[in-house]
């Protein structure tokens, strides 16, 4: 996978799987604009000088993904800087877990404007410069979750199924100016949520999984980075899980 002189932008990426995304898009050759909210600008500046370090340009923009003032912000400040978008990773992502009989109004809201909204926003702003270089990568993190459900999660699982349905609607409007957009559903993956399991819950967490390990978000991110490249450039309106096998069980 050679990204060469591409530009990416990754939403949510001061950490975790976001992180990943980024420097891997790096690795492979892209110049990468990362973006997350105010309180994390630190944390962000850290991985642009992880992505310097790799010989590659780097940007940190920050920005409410779920403001549309803030998206178009966003846009255009990375066109501004590097002059074109390649590559769109709608990562950005909160959980706010509740019962539904105990889910407030704003547990609610939050989740489907940073999840799902910010997609919306994102690759609305985005687009418009990809149709006119008849090219262009969408790519959103989905969820396992939002293919089969969660018992205090109907907030994120309709968010993250709203991704998939969103995936493959705008990938039957831009087709045909070779533009993909696909989605990736992570399954149960290594983050600081995960370390704080006992033993007895990893372990049924583990009965769920078939290859019988949590990924990494480095999985997740070698699947952006294929989906991101020419090798990829025949699929479009797809979902590829990574979620060991979960979902198909």
């Amino acid at each position: 996978m050679d990204l060469t002189d591409k530009v990416a932008i990754v939403t949510g990426s001061a950490r975790g799987i976001g992180r990943e995304i980024a420097l891997k898009l790096a690795e492979v050759g892209a110049d990468v604009a990362v973006n997350d909210i105010e309180v994390a600008a630190e944390s962000l500046e850290s991985v642009v000088k992880e992505i310097k370090a790799l010989n590659r340009r780097s940007l940190a923009v920050t920005a409410d993904v779920s403001s549309s003032a803030d998206v178009n912000r966003l846009i255009e400040t990375v066109i501004g800087e590097f002059g074109k978008i390649d590559i769109l990773v709608n990562n950005a992502g909160v959980t706010r877990d509740q019962l539904l009989m105990k889910m407030t109004e704003e547990e609610w809201d939050t989740v489907l404007d940073i999840d799902l909204k910010s997609a919306f926003l994102c690759t609305k702003a985005v687009i418009r410069h990809m149709l006119k270089q008849r090219s262009g990568r969408i790519i959103s993190i989905a969820s396992v979750v939002g293919m089969v459900g969660n018992a205090g999660q109907a907030n994120y699982a309709s968010a993250k199924a709203g991704i998939i349905g969103f995936t493959r609607s705008i990938a039957k409007e831009v087709g045909s100016r070779s533009i993909t957009v696909n989605a990736i559903a992570p399954g149960y993956i290594q983050t600081k949520m995960t370390e704080q399991l006992n033993d007895d819950q990893r372990q049924e967490m583990l009965k769920r999984i078939p290859l019988n390990s949590l990924g990494t978000p480095r999985d997740v991110a070698e699947a952006v980075a294929f989906l991101a490249s020419e090798e990829a450039r025949y699929i479009t309106g797809h979902v590829l899980n990574v979620d060991g096998g979960m979902a198909g069980v």
